[in-house]
């Protein structure tokens, strides 16, 4: 088990329209329903993908995507990391995860940008 320490930060804005888009796929690989919006967290130091993932290939949902089972404030989610961003390209630095669960987690632990999260994997 690993923890990961950040803060909630504001994010790019277009990743509910791939999980809308492509809703089957991503519920075929997490098992859920996943909310079209993800959680940015800041993390306090650059965190790396473990080789213990879930990849989903470009051609299933137009470009590689990452997910790693988590857990947020005790609730399962996915920390979600395109490849492009864990190969330093993208446009998050590894500082940056991107949280995809089946609910609009701002909401449900009522977070505020800057707010506190603490992240187990």
């Amino acid at each position: 088990m690993q923890i990961l320490r950040g803060h909630v930060r504001p994010g790019i804005g277009d990743y509910g329209q791939w999980v809308t888009k492509h809703q089957a796929v991503y519920q075929r690989y997490t098992g859920m329903v996943l909310y079209p919006g993800s959680l940015n967290v800041e993390l306090d130091a650059p965190w790396s993908l473990p080789s213990d993932r879930i990849h989903v290939s470009a051609a299933e949902v137009g470009r590689g995507v990452n997910l790693v089972p988590c857990h947020v404030f005790d609730r399962p989610a996915f920390i979600m990391r395109t490849d492009a961003n864990e190969a330093g390209t993208g446009a998050h630095p590894r500082t940056i995860v991107e949280i995809v669960a089946d609910i609009r987690l701002r909401d449900a632990f009522h977070l505020a940008d800057g707010d506190p999260v603490r992240l187990t994997v």
